[in-house]
């Protein structure tokens, strides 16, 4: 089998495609509910500023949603996901899985844990994330005790 180059650290993997949807989608609906909230002649100021808020308030989810990634350097991986960090040292990742009909790629940990990894997920680019997960397991492996196969 052949393996995947190591990619230069630092590398960062992340949902390109989905992130640019969610922060596209996010943007737009801030700025049509505002155009709306400005329009709409019977609103009153406090309404306004209701709507403004709620639009705010999606486009918050929405960023928040776009923000998952990894960054692998030398010494080990960052693991961003929706509302949490993660450092880990090489040594720590025992196996990248990313199996048929996985949402992302799962870290098995070294204290028997198992860490989603939303930084690297096949939904809308499937192709992308099966090389972005065979490259984070190569970096795994060339530096820790990672054994399975992506």
């Amino acid at each position: 089998m052949s393996e995947s180059p190591l990619p230069a650290l630092p590398v960062t993997f992340r949902p390109g495609r989905t992130r640019a949807v969610l922060l596209t989608v996010g943007t737009v609906m801030f700025v049509v509910i505002t155009a709306v909230a400005l329009m709409l002649e019977r609103l009153g100021p406090g309404e306004r500023v209701s709507f403004v808020f709620t639009a705010a308030l999606l486009f918050g989810v929405l960023v928040m949603l776009s923000r998952p990634k990894v960054v692998a350097d030398d010494e080990g991986v960052t693991v961003v996901n929706i509302t949490r960090a993660r450092r880990l040292a090489w040594a720590e990742i025992l196996k990248v899985n990313l199996r048929p009909g996985d949402p992302w790629v799962f870290l098995d940990l070294s204290d028997g844990t198992s860490l989603p990894v939303l930084g690297i997920q096949p939904g809308i680019a499937k192709e992308a994330a099966i090389r972005d997960a065979r490259a984070l397991r190569a970096l795994a492996e060339s530096r820790g005790t990672v054994a399975e196969r992506v």
